[in-house]
Formats: C-alpha cells, sequence, structure tokens
C-alpha cells in the first residue's frame, strides 16, 4: 500500500490509551455527555489510536466504546464520531456493503469509491469484504446494477490496471483514436471502447491519452462523455476520468457538491472527511481553494453547526486563507 502523508490527521503524541479510555468514559457517564471531550479525544487521534482506546476501554469498564457512543450522542454527530471509530481497513467495505443493502441502491458511493481507489486498495477491499462478510463484492455489485454502468464496475473491481511503466507514444495515439471514433465521430456510442481503455489503462497513459485526444477532437474527453453517454455510467465514466487527473481535485469537488445549494449531503461530507483525513486531506484542501476560490474549512463552518461541524473543522485541521 502506499504511504500518505498529505492527512491532516496524524499519530497523537504523546499517546495513551488508557488514559483516553478515561476521559471518554468520563465524559459519557452519568446525567449529560460531555461532547466537546468526545470530539476533541476522537479527531485527534489517529484511527489506529482510536482501536487502541477502544480496547482499552473494554478492558477497563467491560463496555462497548462504539456502544457507548450511539447511546450518548445523535444524529449527524453520532454518524461522524462512529464512522471515525470503524477501523480503517473495514471503512470502505462497510460503505459499499450499505450502499447495495436493502431496497435502492446507492450508486454514488459505489461511483465514489470505485473510480478513487488504487487497484491495491481495491484488492484490499475485496478481501475484507468476503472475510467480514463472507460474502464476494462483485456478486453483491453484479446483482444490484445493470448495463455499461455494471461493466464498468466490474472491470475496475478486477483491479488490473496497467502498472506505471513508461508511456508508449504509439499506443497513446491509438487508444486517442479508438476513443475519438467510439464516440464523437460514431453515430451512438460505442461504450465498450470506452470502458475498456478507461477502466485498465495505466494512469500515466491516460493523461498523455486525454491530452491527445484534445489535439484530435478539439474536445476534453469530459465533454465527450457528457455528450455521449448518461445517467449513472456518465458519472462513473467521470468520477474515472476526474481521478486519472487527479485523485485530490476529485474529492475537492465532491465535497464542494456536497454542500453546495440548499441542504448537505451529510453522507458524503462525513464518509469523504473520515476516510481521506490520513491520506490526502492536505491536497484536497488546496485544490479545494485554487478550484472554487473558497476554503473547505470557510464552507464546512457556513453549512454546518454545532458540535458537528467542531468535529469536521477539527478534522479539516486548519483554514487555507
Amino acid at each position: 500500500m502506499a504511504k500518505y502523508t498529505r492527512g491532516t490527521v496524524t499519530a497523537f503524541a504523546p499517546f495513551d490509551a488508557r488514559a483516553d479510555a478515561e476521559t471518554l468514559r468520563k465524559a459519557m457517564k452519568g446525567m449529560g455527555t460531555d461532547e466537546e471531550t468526545v470530539l476533541t479525544v476522537l479527531t485527534t487521534r489517529n484511527n489506529a489510536q482510536r482501536q487502541e482506546i477502544a480496547s482499552a476501554f473494554k478492558t477497563l469498564f467491560g463496555r462497548d466504546l462504539v456502544d457507548d457512543l450511539k447511546s450518548e450522542l445523535t444524529g449527524k454527530f453520532e454518524t461522524l464520531m462512529v464512522s471515525l471509530m470503524r477501523p480503517a481497513y473495514i471503512f470502505d467495505a462497510h460503505a459499499l456493503k450499505h450502499a447495495i443493502k436493502g431496497a435502492g441502491t446507492n450508486e454514488k458511493v459505489l461511483t465514489e469509491i470505485l473510480a478513487s481507489r488504487t487497484p491495491a486498495e481495491v484488492q484490499n477491499i475485496k478481501q475484507v469484504y468476503q472475510q467480514e462478510y463472507e460474502a464476494d463484492l462483485e456478486d453483491k455489485i453484479t446483482g444490484e446494477t445493470s448495463g455499461h454502468f455494471q461493466r464498468l464496475l466490474v472491470v475496475l473491481l478486477q483491479a488490473n490496471r496497467d502498472p506505471d511503466v513508461g508511456v508508449d507514444e504509439a499506443l497513446v495515439e491509438q487508444d486517442a483514436q479508438v476513443l475519438f471514433r467510439a464516440g464523437e465521430l460514431k453515430w451512438g456510442t460505442d461504450e465498450e471502447k470506452f470502458i475498456t481503455i478507461l477502466g485498465t489503462r495505466s494512469v500515466s497513459h491516460l493523461r498523455r491519452v486525454f491530452d491527445k485526444y484534445m489535439t484530435i477532437s478539439g474536445f476534453q474527453i469530459e465533454e465527450t462523455i457528457d455528450r455521449e453517454t448518461s445517467g449513472d455510467l456518465e458519472k462513473l465514466l467521470l468520477a474515472v476520468v476526474k481521478c486519472i487527473r487527479s485523485v485530490p481535485a476529485y474529492f475537492a469537488e465532491t465535497l464542494y457538491y456536497s454542500m453546495k445549494g440548499a441542504g448537505t449531503d451529510d453522507d458524503t461530507l462525513i464518509r469523504v472527511m473520515v476516510s481521506r483525513s490520513e491520506i490526502d486531506l492536505l491536497d484536497i484542501r488546496r485544490e479545494f481553494r485554487k478550484n472554487f476560490a473558497k476554503s473547505l474549512y470557510q464552507m464546512i463552518q457556513k453549512d454546518t453547526s454545532g458540535d458537528y461541524r467542531k468535529a469536521l473543522l477539527l478534522l479539516c485541521g486548519g483554514d487555507d486563507d
């Protein structure tokens, strides 16, 4: 797995799991809860440390920390704190399970996770899913999706994207021409060509293909996808292209649209803030500032309230103005 060092949450030092467990117990014991203490502890320890705190909590008090958080907290704040307590390795598998469980499928979650994770991360998600839920992730997803959207998800689930080892300019030219003929030059669209090329070629190769495509067609690849496809397939193809160009820019946009306009998509806001807090949230913040003329910190401050806001701002790790 890649070593990420661009997160806003890092290991807390000096760290004492037992002391933190005692602090949390005291904050939740008796009448009323000291939410400020809970959020301060949980947003300033990294995930591995939170797992140690949960273990110490059970050892000292015979109680489950997550159960206590669920009984003492409410609403979006509770969701955020419980999400922080989920072991990092299981976070994506859990999100995918809930996206395909029950009536209706949450295509947005499938798109966000499978378009943005590295092949190594996808392999890990599949293994964890099998271990935790005794089910095959691909089977579950194919049971809940259909058409070209399903096919691209299956391609991404194979986690067989070509490794980044040099770029063959002749193949770049060929792929760009194939995409041009499959979309702009064709009556109707050959979606399969888009699925195969965007789902399997290496990141550095595809970045060159996008440049070459622009030269050949006069369009950005995103414009063509927008015109030639629709619905869930269009959203997934665009997410793949954006992640090939820049994963932090993709998440900056995801966060922006989770808060823009009336109402907030809190599920997306929580999922992205928690899942990227130890990976690349500093890079996401930089892209946010660059692309939306305001900082992520300011937008969270304006769009949320109460302890939920305090916790999100601590995860955000500072302002960029």
